[in-house]
């Protein structure tokens, strides 16, 4: 089911299975995607990581996420763009900004309880009902319910992580920092200037990580640096030169060393292996 639009509007709701599998190859730009297993297991390849996912777990996934491969018996989708629901501009009635989009280099993933099962069976249904339901009313219903799919998703990867054991300002400067490094991670490299921009020292935000992360907010940018790197040496192209350059190396010699350090082996190496493996 798509709710599509000539002012660019797009959103689809769809059941996945063996057969049309196939659908979630099929991206509209700027997309945003939920996706959520409803099959005794799934195996899907992102940026060349494969992820197990079991029964009720659900992933999410940004248009910059490369699906390489994908294995269903059953699961649900939901796609929109920003022309239809702009998680960003919208951040205070959803606060999933940072959380389960444009956040870290890791991917979003949570269980659904079995008490919070009922919940998202019936948000999905109501969803599905207002899929069907044309009328002048019908995208601010489609609105209104994929804000409350987000919300109930947000609730639960903060049950399911250690966000609960922080206040929700502190969450907040965290979900900031993510999208900040997001936006800027190929122009600045190091802790203080997202510091800055958030008016905290480099130490306020350490603390903040080692409450909720075993990773430091220097680790989250190296992250973010390498899996753009990676991307880059398995989907293009372009030299290692070029892409050291582009992610702000004046030296090649510079982000060899920094890809090794991470990887183990040096850009050159990573292409050849990539190459070998398909």
């Amino acid at each position: 089911m798509i709710y599509s639009k000539e002012t660019g509007e797009f959103l689809r709701v769809i059941e996945l299975t063996e057969e049309n599998q196939d659908l979630l190859f099929n991206n509209i730009e700027g997309c945003l995607t939920v996706l959520w297993n409803t099959g005794d297991e799934m195996t899907i390849k992102v940026d060349g990581v494969l992820h197990h996912l079991v029964k009720n777990e659900f992933i999410f996934l940004t248009q910059v996420h490369k699906i390489d491969s994908l294995s269903i018996v059953s699961a649900r989708l939901i796609r929109f763009n920003r022309s239809f629901f702009c998680v960003v501009g919208y951040d205070d009635a959803v606060s999933c900004k940072g959380i389960l989009f444009f956040g870290s280099s890791t991917i979003p993933k949570f269980i659904v309880v079995d008490e919070n099962f009922e919940k998202f069976d019936m948000l999905w249904k109501m969803l599905r009902l207002d899929m069907a339901t044309n009328d002048n009313l019908q995208i601010d219903m489609l609105q209104t319910m994929l804000i409350r799919i987000l919300v109930e998703c947000t609730r639960c990867f903060k049950k399911f992580t250690n966000f609960e054991k922080i206040e929700k300002y502190q969450s907040d400067v965290v979900r900031e920092f993510y999208y900040l490094v997001e936006s800027h991670f190929i122009e600045h490299h190091d802790v203080a200037f997202y510091a800055s921009k958030l008016n905290k020292s480099p130490k306020t935000l350490s603390n903040l990580f080692s409450i909720i992360s075993n990773k430091t907010p220097l680790q989250v940018i190296h992250e973010r640096l390498i899996l753009h790197a990676k991307r880059q040496i398995q989907y293009s192209e372009r030299s290692v030169k070029e892409i050291a350059y582009d992610l702000g190396f004046d030296e090649i010699q510079t982000f060899s060393r920094f890809f090794k350090n991470k990887e183990g082996v040096s850009p050159s190496e990573y292409r050849g292996l990539i190459k070998f493996m398909t």
